[in-house]
């Protein structure tokens, strides 16, 4: 299905199921308002998936209203291209809200942002750029 027929459910429940558990460890990698994660169980520092998270949170304005706060993960699952160069392939995910907003407000958010990542209707997208 095109991205221009998508559709989205409202209230869905996202979950993962299936697979092997990964834990993720900081490594001391200096992050400004972050962390560094790996995954410490890849021995091959060339190819060792990691995480970064990040966070703003909101500040006050000078017209005395907050302004938005953001948190942003980037995954990286590094890889030796086949010319022998290194490749740093990743996925970037970035919320921002303001203070006023409800829990459920920010869960609609991060439900849609799932969906359109993992959804059918949004495959041919991800895997070849097409937007019909």
């Amino acid at each position: 299905m095109p991205l221009q027929t998508a559709s989205i459910l409202n209230g869905a429940t996202i979950s993962a199921t299936g697979g092997t558990s990964v834990t993720l460890s900081p490594d001391g990698q200096q992050v400004v308002n972050g962390v560094h994660l790996i995954d410490a169980s890849v021995t091959d520092y060339r190819t060792r998936p990691n995480v970064t998270a990040r966070t703003r949170n909101p500040a006050l304005q000078s017209d005395g209203y907050y302004g938005k706060g953001r948190r942003s993960m980037t995954i990286t699952m590094p890889k030796v291209l086949a010319n022998g160069k290194q490749g740093f392939p990743c996925f970037r995910l970035e919320l921002e809200d303001f203070p006023e907003m409800t829990q459920a407000e920010i869960d609609k958010l991060k439900i849609w942002a799932a969906q359109c990542i993992v959804d059918a209707d949004f495959t041919a997208f991800w895997y070849t750029g097409s937007l019909s």
